[in-house]
């Protein structure tokens, strides 16, 4: 089963009738950087339109997307960490012929989901999604309209995860849930009467929306029912958030705010607290292209060291603007690296300082040093946004297990930063290597620590309510 999703969700209805597919197609290529698999739209009475690949590409399907104008529909970006990357996997996913569904998130306990499935549909369940469509479809056919539904299906499921989700009637919803793991934030577009949901604001100022509110935690939201307005309905009480701090150093838009926070801002207050953290700050600061790029402002305006391209992708190959981290294979991984090319003239005969969003399994990390050696570099020194990852996450970032991550494969239990900076700087072949720690994010970031979720870092799963996490891993991988 594919059971951990990091994606990209987009949702629209308009209350004036207007055609909401160009906003959600505009949306899905703002939320591109969130999933490059596969994409999907929904329109209400068409069938679910999904092609593998980039959204940016959908203009080569004009001519049968032209067919899906509609006053809702909802879309998705895929970025697969487990199962098959294949279209029968892409979503959204028709359920019976009730609704369709799109999710972003984890739910760690899909397979005991997917276990009553199969005797009452008679369908075998692939991904989460599938399963929690399914048993939402058990709870309507119960009796139940959507919110009722949902509010069964939230004590059943557990994990981390935002749905987008279409009804036969033409209605649209969103769901965030009750920790707030991933963000969901809600926009208005005035000309045309339309609500939408998207999984971050960057994709509301691509298509002209107005940015409203963050989802909350525990809230389900309809898009312009029966009444043409906006309904909100609370599925779960208010708890202690844990916003993701991945989303804040990597995975969201520099260009989005989550929870009230610029994440450009954010990025560039950890470079100048990396700055005071490390002890040599070189000759000149360079960014490992894209997401370091305002840490690394950050880091040269805090130490006063210059800040040069030295690496750059060449956007004019096919994997030039791919995301290396969220390609599911590791060759695939490592062919992207390899169009990240070093300028000479920036690095050649000076200390390099190496500004990079995080450090998980050492690909990108290895193949850029040597590479500016090649180049020429006097010395190499790196630092990492985020801290030292060494946990799995079940809440759908592609962290599968401890094996995989490099600062648990040379430090193990070790529980000094600096001593696992100082052994992974020796993995790499660096200098001298940095990580930022949980105190120095969360002060970047400008949220408190505790509100924030940092399983991957700490190993501490207890928000999520899933002890031992690594028994249910094995489950999911038998």
């Amino acid at each position: 089963m594919d059971a951990k999703e990091k994606c990209g969700v987009f949702a629209a209805h308009s209350a004036s009738g207007r055609d909401v597919l160009p906003k959600i197609l505009g949306g899905l290529e703002a939320l591109q950087h969130r999933g490059q698999e596969s994409w999907g739209v929904a329109a209400h009475g068409k069938p679910v339109f999904r092609k593998m690949g980039l959204v940016v590409n959908w203009s080569v399907h004009s001519r049968r997307l032209s067919s899906y104008k509609s006053p809702s529909g909802i879309g998705h970006v895929r970025y697969s960490t487990k199962g098959r990357s294949i279209l029968g996997n892409a979503q959204p996913m028709e359920i019976g012929s009730e609704f369709c569904i799109a999710h972003n998130g984890n739910l760690v306990n899909a397979e005991q989901l997917a276990t009553p499935v199969v005797g009452e549909f008679g369908q075998t369940c692939e991904t989460d999604t599938q399963a929690a469509g399914y048993r939402l479809l058990h709870h309507l056919n119960e009796g139940n309209d959507m919110f009722q539904a949902f509010q069964k299906l939230s004590g059943e499921i557990v994990g981390a995860y935002c749905f987008a989700i279409l009804d036969r009637r033409g209605e649209v919803f969103a769901v965030r849930d009750p920790r707030g793991y991933r963000p969901l934030s809600l926009g208005w577009h005035e000309p045309s009467e339309t609500y939408i949901a998207a999984s971050e604001s960057c994709a509301l100022e691509a298509v002209d929306a107005k940015f409203v509110r963050d989802i909350e935690p525990g809230e389900m939201v309809r898009l312009g029912g029966p009444n043409r307005t906006l309904e909100s309905f609370r599925f779960a009480p208010k708890m202690e958030p844990a916003h993701c701090s991945f989303e804040y150093t990597y995975f969201a838009h520099p260009s989005s705010r989550i929870s009230g926070v610029s994440v450009y801002e954010a990025r560039k207050n950890v470079g100048r607290i990396l700055s005071r953290k490390m002890k040599t700050k070189g000759d000149v600061v360079i960014p490992v292209p894209d997401s370091a790029r305002p840490a690394a402002l950050g880091f040269a305006l805090e130490s006063g060291t210059p800040i040069d391209e030295g690496l750059m992708k060449d956007r004019y190959r096919r994997k030039g603007s791919i995301r290396s981290f969220i390609e599911p294979a590791q060759s695939r991984r490592e062919e992207v690296v390899k169009k990240i090319i070093p300028i000479r003239e920036a690095v050649a005969g000076k200390d390099v300082v190496v500004l990079d969003d995080s450090l998980v399994r050492g690909t990108s990390s290895r193949q850029i040093v040597k590479s500016l050696k090649k180049a020429g570099a006097k010395s190499i020194r790196m630092a990492v946004t985020f801290p030292p990852i060494r946990h799995p996450c079940f809440m759908g970032i592609d962290f599968p297990s401890s094996e995989e991550l490099l600062a648990h494969q040379v430090a193990k239990e070790e529980a000094d930063f600096a001593k696992i900076a100082q052994k992974v700087g020796e993995a790499i072949g660096v200098e001298e290597f940095t990580y930022n720690d949980v105190e120095g994010l969360s002060e970047a970031i400008g949220l408190p620590k505790d509100s924030l979720c940092f399983a991957c870092v700490n190993g501490d799963y207890s928000k999520l309510g899933v002890s031992p996490p690594l028994k249910i891993e094995r489950e999911l991988e038998a």
